[in-house]
């Protein structure tokens, strides 16, 4: 089943980051996919809506790069909608969109390198005006 810590109360999603299971809301649909005439009646495309306040043990700015790599998945409400309907089951369906949380928290974990100015070498900038004059022979 889904992965939980017996000192966290809800789910554990990696890095410290937990949700209470209560505030993780499923909704279930028919979808197109795998599963032949089963899809015609049984529900198994999963949707899970979770708000990025409920997310506990993320600070500020990686709840801030959480909404951004989410990007338009996000409601009205500023919920993060994330969707599956790649398997037969709904079960299946709804783990792999635990997975999709964890996944994206776990990225938002990650703080960027920031980027340190360079100059081009003295060598490269003879190299580029030396294939500039080469070209403009041509």
């Amino acid at each position: 089943m889904v992965e939980s810590f017996s000192n966290v109360p809800g789910l554990a999603l990696g890095g410290g980051v937990w949700v209470d299971r209560q505030r993780l809301q499923f909704g279930f649909s028919r979808s197109g996919g795998p599963g032949g005439q089963n899809v015609n009646k049984v529900n198994t495309k999963t949707d899970l809506r979770v708000h990025p306040d409920d997310l506990h043990g993320l600070n500020v700015k990686a709840r801030l790069r959480l909404i951004e790599a989410v990007g338009r998945r996000v409601d009205a409400a500023g919920a993060i909608v994330l969707v599956s309907s790649n398997q037969r089951t709904q079960e299946a369906n709804r783990r792999a969109c635990v997975e999709k949380l964890k996944l994206l928290v776990s990225q938002a974990m990650v703080e960027p390198k920031k980027r340190r100015k360079t100059r081009p070498t003295k060598a490269s900038k003879t190299r580029r005006l030396e294939s500039k004059r080469v070209r403009s022979d041509v």
